[in-house]
């Protein structure tokens, strides 16, 4: 989350950016001859606005979490992130982050800007025609005619025919892509924050959806390490900030502050950065899947997660305007998402099941379904 600034379009954050501070007045310009002052009407709505965007990826996401990884679709199966992935995460993010500062320092801002633009216009198009599905077969009619396609690229021949791409798809489906592609030539003519959010909301939703951590523990280190990273790159360096005011891209939530003054057209932007989202959003699904797997009807897990985000989230926003410091979010996400659950887990006497509780791969669920039918041929 950011302070607003002046440009006319919203100035993009790095993808695990921090809340970043403001001035004395809770404001930051680029043109400092021209400061702009949120009244604390628009500052609530913009942070509250916020704060609810950050809140419904994780929500829905979470429970499309628990049923994506029964899909036969291979778009819509999850990837799953072992310990060894966690551990490198922070390593790799680190290294795209100073990639990124020193192109900008190198190269034209304009000419990278504009093919940033063009790939997060696929990939934006792609991520809100998968969010809009669900909810598109549902608004369309009985009668509505609803042909199926399927896309299936294999490789090799005979009994080494190996399947590289099998993705399904129907007519509605390729409505909703029609209507992304609306969003992504707004958001590419106009980059509308409307539009940016849009696309930021969906990546995100796609993110908590289809990234699966396998483990709590795997999760632990995956959080930990982007704790560190988070708190270096705003506390040690100007490498995030600069990146932040320079990359145009949706990967982050904008909401005007000046909404109220200059409506739909308003120019000053508090911001979160998409990994203030999805890496806890990760974690608290894991959970709720973790939940689900006690067979107890409860989510006890994914709701105290899931308040702790909301408080670390709250208590980010507090620290930032009480000492006009840049904060970086996962430095209050990461104690209250891992925090709560464990504290809960001790009082219930389940911290060891819950670090027990193991997810497997796609490719492992595949291979322990085929040998359970070999199994039953046999008996």
């Amino acid at each position: 989350m950011s302070a607003p600034d002046q440009a006319p379009a919203p100035a993009p954050e790095a993808g695990l950016d921090a809340l970043n501070a403001t001035d004395s007045n809770g404001t930051e310009a680029l043109n400092a001859t021209a400061k702009f002052v949120a009244t604390p009407e628009g500052t609530a709505l913009a942070y509250g606005s916020l704060v609810l965007m950050a809140l419904l990826p994780i929500f829905f996401g979470a429970l499309r979490s628990v049923t994506c990884s029964k899909s036969k679709n291979s778009a819509d199966m999850p990837e799953t992130i072992t310990s060894r992935d966690a551990a490198r995460f922070p390593i790799i993010a680190s290294c795209t982050l100073f990639g990124l500062y020193l192109f900008f320092k190198v190269f034209s801002q304009e000419y990278i800007n504009l093919l940033l633009s063009v790939y997060f216009f696929v990939l934006g198009v792609l991520a809100l025609s998968h969010t809009m599905s669900p909810l598109m077969c549902r608004i369309f009619p009985a009668s509505f005619p609803n042909k199926q396609y399927q896309l299936l690229f294999t490789q090799g021949s005979g009994e080494s025919k190996e399947e590289i791409v099998n993705y399904e798809f129907d007519t509605k489906n390729l409505v909703c892509l029609m209507i992304s592609s609306v969003v992504g030539v707004w958001y590419l003519l106009k980059k509308h924050w409307i539009a940016n959010n849009l696309f930021g909301l969906a990546f995100a939703l796609n993110g908590v959806e289809l990234l699966h951590l396998n483990n709590v523990s795997t999760g632990c280190i995956l959080l930990g390490g982007l704790f560190v990273y988070d708190v270096f790159w705003v506390f040690g360096t100007n490498v995030m900030v600069t990146v932040a005011k320079s990359f145009e891209a949706p990967i982050k939530l904008v909401f005007p502050q000046d909404l109220l003054e200059r409506g739909l057209e308003a120019s000053n932007f508090a911001m979160l950065g998409l990994g203030d989202i999805v890496i806890p959003g990760i974690f608290i699904a894991l959970l709720l899947r973790f939940d689900v797997s006690l067979k107890k009807n409860s989510r006890t897990y994914f709701y105290s997660s899931f308040l702790a985000y909301i408080f670390g989230l709250g208590l980010t926003i507090f620290v930032m305007h009480t000492f006009k410091h840049a904060q970086p979010a996962l430095l209050y996400l990461v104690p209250a998402c891992v925090g709560f659950p464990v504290i809960v887990a001790l009082i219930k006497g389940e911290l060891t099941e819950m670090f027990r509780y193991e997810e497997s791969s796609p490719e492992e669920a595949g291979t322990k379904e085929d040998l359970s039918e070999s199994d039953k041929k046999d008996q």
